[in-house]
């Protein structure tokens, strides 16, 4: 970190021991993103008039080049943020996860789900148990009826969408695991 950690500890005692965890946590989230700037925690018991335990506030602020991560971790619901390092190890797996994910970003790492191959039904022999496909790039391929899924050769009609396999025929490209899509359309 080029600025050093900053820690605060608000309506608590000050724990060398709770700084020390923090200290290290810090020290871990740059094993996933070495060029963080700056790192504040602030750890709270914003209530400190519970009947059981006090609940525990940890909010970690993060700056990178061009961004700042925040998280927030807060005892609405969780009781199990009566014990303050399992809030803070709460707080800091947050932050880890935003981290990697804004990593593999910059790195332009991030899944992309490729579109599956579509087209149109062009043609249809009923009497062969054939038809074609127009695909997205205008080649006609060639299919069988039992290359259609659930049986649904015999609702297809010319011009209804479909998805399918591309693969190699014995003359040529041919489509496989046909489906019929539904009101559900493809989305380029």
């Amino acid at each position: 970190m080029k600025i050093p950690l900053q820690i605060t500890f608000r309506d608590i005692p000050h724990s060398d021991a709770l700084e020390a965890n923090v200290r290290e946590k810090a020290a871990m989230l740059e094993e996933f993103y070495d060029q963080i700037m700056s790192c504040r925690v602030m750890i709270e018991a914003p209530h400190g008039h519970h009947h059981k335990g006090n609940l525990y506030h940890v909010r970690v602020e993060i700056t990178v080049p061009g961004n700042e991560i925040v998280v927030s971790r807060s005892p609405d619901q969780d009781h199990a943020h009566e014990d303050a390092y399992v809030t803070v190890r709460d707080a800091f797996n947050a932050a880890r996860r935003q981290l990697q994910d804004f990593a593999r970003k910059q790195r332009r790492k991030v899944k992309t789900h490729e579109c599956p191959a579509h087209g149109t039904i062009s043609e249809l022999v009923p009497y062969e148990d054939y038809g074609k496909i127009r695909t997205a790039d205008g080649r006609e391929l060639y299919f069988h009826r039992n290359s259609v899924v659930d049986g649904d050769y015999d609702v297809l009609e010319i011009g209804d969408e479909v998805r399918f396999t591309e693969e190699a025929g014995d003359e040529g490209p041919q489509a496989s695991t046909v489906h019929l899509i539904g009101k559900h359309h493809i989305v380029k």
